[in-house]
């Protein structure tokens, strides 16, 4: 999510090793998010769910790093609706406090009823108490992966991320967070950062600096950052809101976007581009920067340095590439799931 500008971004190494083709193995994908911050997690959540339905991810998890119950519980709701009740889901405690940075259509969504006064997206009870803790959950997961097969798509704070990262050996594995990550995952998809010609301070990087600064510094995989500018020139139109969902009365997304901000707006695509990098062929949808080394600094802005023996890149988009993303991002999430439970 990015409605504040944020600075942080990392690269990837060995380029064309990361992008999945039709002959490589389907992604194994954990997916990092503040969903609430911004809808743009909303619909980057949807396009995972239309890649289940296509077969091109197998998702391990999904976990959220903005401290809120509702932020888990849409997820939840989600879940269920598309037809994957059982994702795992885990949450941040005592995370970065962002409850009051943004319009919380995560709420609207989960406690909106239908006419006889029930969830208007069916679902069971949710126990916000027992969500796992993401960290507990990644380490959990990664140690049942085969080793370098794991991506993780980031698109919000790095807080538990870089927690992961400090985690200590325990029950799942008696490996350091540093050395279970150089050992599990292959990439890093980070949404954050900014190295246009005049950068910014980026929202998830600015939310938890210090966070940022450590995965720069210390993150063991290859990574690649999707910067500010990039979902910034690609705005997911509302009028596709409006029109292309007729084959629902109700869907989520297109009630959590109808109550972000007032209709009708056009919202960049921020999240959208990390995750799209990792599972369709990116030359076709990015320019992809030299390797190099990424800096954060204490205001949090990101920086970028060439060095053909860095681990890190950034995304940038040019010619007609915009156009194919936003092209791809609406036939995505128009598409109708393959199962919808009402």
């Amino acid at each position: 999510m990015k409605h504040i500008l944020i600075v942080s971004s990392l690269c990837l190494l060995f380029v064309g090793c990361h992008t999945a083709t039709k002959t490589e193995q389907v992604p194994n994908i954990i997916f990092e998010t503040d969903m609430g911050n911004d809808v743009d997690d909303a619909l980057a959540l949807d396009m995972i769910y239309k890649y289940l339905d296509e077969g091109k991810i197998n998702l391990l998890a999904v976990c959220s790093n903005k401290d809120s119950k509702y932020s888990t519980e849409y997820i939840h709701l989600t879940n269920h609706w598309y037809g994957y009740p059982n994702i795992p889901i885990g949450k941040v405690v005592n995370g970065i406090d962002c409850e009051n940075d943004a319009k919380n259509y995560v709420k609207k969504v989960c406690l909106l009823k239908n006419e006889n006064g029930d969830a208007l997206f069916a679902r069971p009870a949710f126990d916000y108490d027992a969500v796992s803790e993401a960290v507990s959950l990644y380490r959990k997961i990664l140690s049942e992966q085969p080793d370098g097969s794991v991506t993780i798509v980031s698109v919000g704070f790095s807080t538990n991320i870089v927690r992961l990262l400090q985690s200590p050996p325990d029950q799942y594995s008696p490996l350091s967070g540093k050395e279970l990550i150089a050992q599990k995952v292959k990439l890093l998809s980070t949404m954050a950062g900014s190295f246009a010609e005049k950068p910014i301070v980026e929202y998830n990087v600015l939310k938890d600096i210090a966070a940022a600064q450590t995965i720069a510094a210390e993150w063991t995989s290859p990574v690649v950052y999707s910067p500010f500018e990039v979902g910034a020139a690609i705005l997911y139109p509302a009028t596709v809101i409006e029109n292309d969902f007729a084959w629902t009365k109700f869907h989520p997304v297109v009630e959590a976007y109808k109550s972000y901000l007032q209709m009708p707006y056009d919202r960049p695509t921020w999240d959208l581009t990390s995750l799209l990098y990792v599972v369709e062929n990116y030359p076709e949808y990015f320019t992809i920067s030299p390797n190099g080394t990424v800096a954060v600094d204490d205001k949090g802005y990101t920086t970028f340095t060439a060095d053909k023996n860095g681990t890190h890149t950034y995304l940038q988009l040019k010619g007609d590439q915009p156009k194919k993303n936003l092209k791809r991002f609406i036939e995505l999430t128009t598409r109708q799931p393959k199962t919808i439970n009402n």
